[in-house]
């Protein structure tokens, strides 16, 4: 369907309260910007969830919503963690992610599987403020009042005390040397299953009304000003291990022009180029990031913290770097992972998306713990299937035979085309251009 706008004389006129209008109605003020209105608001009204309930959930989830939008929910089956099976479930859009993770997975799958552990899971708030009186005299009055703070915010916490969590420790920090005056409060919590940001930033904000209190009552007066209080999506102490391992001799089947040892030589030096080359690392992590975005995502958590986080990790060391190592040792093949991810498993749309609950029944009811070992043995997975392809075949043979039904699809190929394109296009390289030349001759034919 092509989708022609009016002219952009006839967009400029602002609207305000589009929020304060129903579904019908933001629909209706957006499609009169196309020369088809109404064929355009059947084309958005058709990927509406014919449950009407159900739509209604959805479209809460958001605001301004009007339709919405379709990804693939695909499946990644017989992941071994820890001696124990998983299918896992995947939201990504690109198909050689999948293939790629589940080639990886039935790989491991007869050489131990995947080993994981949770290192720590605590989670980090801040509370930012100003302050213009001596260094000294703040670190005293924050030694003094410790204990009121903690107390005067624990009724905040009860229900996640109960659940073994609460809020574990708070500390001064100093920055007034790169910043004027400013200072912070920096607290460590344990949120157990829920991913617990409305609990860290409820917990904060109140903290800071009291931290106010007190910086106001102190004598003589200091200026001072609370900036904001929020939690941080960099989560350091939150962080799992995800490992493979095998002798050298079972990687001899891996690839028909090199030895096991040659192949685990040449997958441990990319592993290393992304240890030193912040250009290599950040596409290397990128690759981790779709296997680990995809199970994030299909479990109702945050990727976007997960993403920012992940990056963040990665240049702790003061260099932007690898988030996967590799090394060869007493004549074995170790590859392992250690990343930062804050998720949960209650709260958020873990009981509201119906996806999203049929992914963690999927996955047998995981708590938090149990989903980060999953969710980083899945990026490693992604990361050894990328390297593999990389240091073998090249990246580009598998994906884009992966990329061939979609090119097939902007073709408008029909289903005798497209079986024969797999056919041709089975030892060739394929392009867009090469796809289109081929669609062309066997059409000219017809």
């Amino acid at each position: 369907m092509t989708l022609v706008t009016t002219s952009k004389n006839e967009l400029s006129k602002r609207l305000r309260g589009f929020s304060k209008l129903t579904k019908e109605q933001k629909l209706n003020y957006i499609v009169q910007n196309f020369e088809k209105p109404e064929e355009i608001s059947d084309f958005i009204k058709s990927f509406w969830h014919e449950d009407i309930e159900l739509q209604k959930k959805i479209d809460e989830f958001s605001e301004n919503t009007i339709s919405n939008f379709y990804l693939p929910f695909g499946i990644i089956p017989d992941v071994k963690i820890n001696g124990q099976n998983y299918h896992v479930p995947m939201v990504i859009e690109e198909s050689s992610v999948v293939a790629a993770a589940a080639k990886s997975a039935n790989f491991w799958y007869d050489r131990g599987g995947f080993k994981a552990e949770v290192i720590n899971t605590l989670k980090v708030g801040q509370v930012h403020f100003s302050f213009q009186g001596p260094k000294e005299r703040l670190t005293d009055l924050f030694e003094k009042h410790k204990e009121e703070l903690l107390e005067r915010t624990q009724f905040l916490s009860e229900n996640m005390k109960k659940r073994g969590g609460g809020l574990r420790s708070i500390k001064l920090k100093h920055f007034d040397h790169l910043e004027p005056h400013y200072h912070q409060i920096h607290a460590e919590f344990e949120t157990c299953d829920a991913m617990g940001a409305n609990y860290i930033n409820s917990v904060l904000e109140h903290m800071a009304k009291v931290w106010e209190e007190i910086l106001a009552s102190c004598a003589p007066v200091v200026d001072y000003q609370i900036v904001m209080s929020i939690l941080s999506n960099y989560t350091p102490h939150c962080v799992v291990k995800a490992s493979v391992e095998c002798s050298i001799d079972q990687l001899d089947d891996i690839c028909e022009d090199m030895t096991g040892l040659e192949f685990a030589k040449k997958f441990s030096q990319a592993v290393r180029i992304a240890e030193i080359d912040t250009f290599r690392a950040t596409t290397h992590n990128k690759g981790i990031m779709n296997g680990i975005d995809a199970v994030v995502l299909a479990t109702g958590n945050d990727f976007r913290a997960v993403e920012a986080c992940a990056h963040a990790y990665a240049a702790k060391e003061g260099i932007y770097k690898s988030l996967s190592h590799c090394e060869i040792r007493d004549q074995k093949f170790h590859f392992s992972i250690e990343i930062p991810l804050a998720l949960g498993t209650v709260g958020g749309l873990t009981s509201l998306h119906p996806l999203v609950s049929f992914s963690l029944d999927l996955l047998g009811r995981p708590d938090a713990k149990e989903l980060m070992m999953i969710v980083a043995s899945t990026g490693l997975a992604q990361n050894f299937g990328a390297i593999r392809s990389l240091v073998t075949t090249g990246i580009q043979k598998g994906h884009m035979k992966m990329h061939l039904i979609n090119i097939l699809n902007s073709l408008s190929a029909n289903q005798v085309e497209v079986e024969k394109s797999k056919e041709y296009f089975s030892d060739k390289v394929v392009s867009f251009q090469a796809v289109r030349e081929y669609i062309n001759q066997l059409r000219s034919y017809q």
